[in-house]
């Protein structure tokens, strides 16, 4: 059996007015070389922190973007994914927070020395792009949840590549 860490995380579907979302391209830094994968903003939620206030911190931290928490509304996802890290196996209950913004110039002077060490971009991506790419998202099935989410379906469908 597989020894990991417990870990509790919000994380934000950051959605501009052409229906595109914000990911964040990292790697490990303990392993440089082991290859980048795209990402949502969001992280971990600090002790006794909710899963809202903890979206609305780490898109703060994350893109430059403030937001109260009555602007997030309830979760539009949510699941359990095993990862490492750092060095640090994780096993992650995580909830995924919908915010529409007209546009969004990402700022990320607030990231952590390990964010600031392991993220090296970010770019805007439709649905169609993530269906179509073969570069790694997380979770993998991003593509699908995105479109659900947009559409407002009730179950998510398909085998999206990211």
């Amino acid at each position: 059996m597989t020894h990991y860490t417990p870990r509790r995380a919000a994380r934000v579907l950051l959605v501009d007015r052409a229906d595109r979302l914000l990911l964040f391209r990292g790697f490990d830094p303990v392993h440089p070389a082991g290859g980048r994968w795209w990402f949502t903003p969001g992280g971990g939620l600090d002790p006794g922190e909710t899963y809202v206030d903890g979206a609305a911190r780490e898109l703060a931290e994350e893109t430059g973007l403030r937001l109260a928490v009555a602007e997030f509304g309830e979760p539009v996802h949510a699941d359990v994914t095993e990862f490492s890290f750092d060095g640090v196996w994780y096993r992650q209950e995580q909830r995924f927070f919908l915010v529409r913004v007209a546009a969004h110039e990402v700022d990320t002077t607030g990231f952590s020395e390990v964010e600031r060490g392991s993220v090296d971009g970010h770019r805007w991506w439709s649905a169609q792009e993530l269906g179509d790419t073969t570069e790694r998202c997380y979770p993998l099935d991003l593509a699908a949840i995105l479109t659900r989410v947009l559409t407002g379906a009730t179950a998510a469908t398909g085998g999206a590549a990211c």
